[in-house]
């Protein structure tokens, strides 16, 4: 069958981008608590808490998300743990990304006027009273736009599981183009779904920047 001839099957397709659609909500449902946690270690006055938030934002956004995948993937079972792809995708893109949702949830708390944290321990909070009442809510707010970036950023990075054989979106492009070499049309397809579920993403992101920038 030759590329003009082919077209791909979007059932074939659709499959993939299901997965992919699956995948990225793991990752973001996961990532974003993680990465919280993470970054509020990060802010915390508690050096031992400081330091390991410190190593893990250093760690792991300086580490190609490949690298964790091959090495959850294929250098695990070397010590005898065997873990299926789609977890390893799950687990590697979610550690990954973390760690750059804990830069932005540190800024954010960074940008909270320091005279709100005194006034609420003039009222009586505690360190974590001001922290879950007054600024964290306030910081969350103000990197919303952020954490919407990132995860798009996760829809962009799912593709790397295709070299894990997990059947996502571009795992089943690359199928169906071995199987019809209809390389042009199977590929500009799959860029089609993949811009199908992030142009949405974005322009609700912008969105809710514009919003932030008038409240503030």
């Amino acid at each position: 069958m030759t590329g003009a001839q082919a077209w791909p099957s979007l059932s074939f397709l659709l499959e993939g981008f299901r997965l992919t659609i699956w995948l990225t909500f793991l990752c973001a449902a996961c990532s974003l608590p993680l990465g919280a946690v993470v970054g509020i270690a990060r802010s915390t006055p508690v050096l031992a808490l400081r330091a390991a938030g410190t190593a893990y934002v250093e760690f792991f956004r300086n580490v190609p998300p490949l690298i964790l995948l091959f090495f959850f993937y294929f250098g695990l079972p070397g010590v005898g743990v065997t873990v299926e792809g789609f977890t390893c995708g799950v687990i590697a893109l979610t550690l990954y990304t973390a760690a750059f949702v804990a830069e932005s949830v540190r800024a954010g708390i960074a940008a909270v006027d320091r005279g709100q944290v005194e006034a609420a321990r003039s009222l009586g909070f505690g360190y974590l009273g001001a922290l879950r009442y007054v600024v964290f809510p306030q910081a969350v707010a103000m990197v919303l736009p952020a954490l919407g970036n990132i995860t798009i950023g996760i829809v962009k990075n799912t593709a790397l599981v295709a070299t894990i054989g997990v059947a996502d979106l571009m795992h089943q492009g690359e199928v169906l183009e071995s199987r019809t070499f209809a390389t042009f049309s199977t590929f500009t397809t799959v860029a089609l779904f993949y811009l199908a579920l992030i142009i949405p993403m974005s322009l609700g992101v912008n969105a809710l920047d514009r919003r932030r920038r008038r409240m503030a």
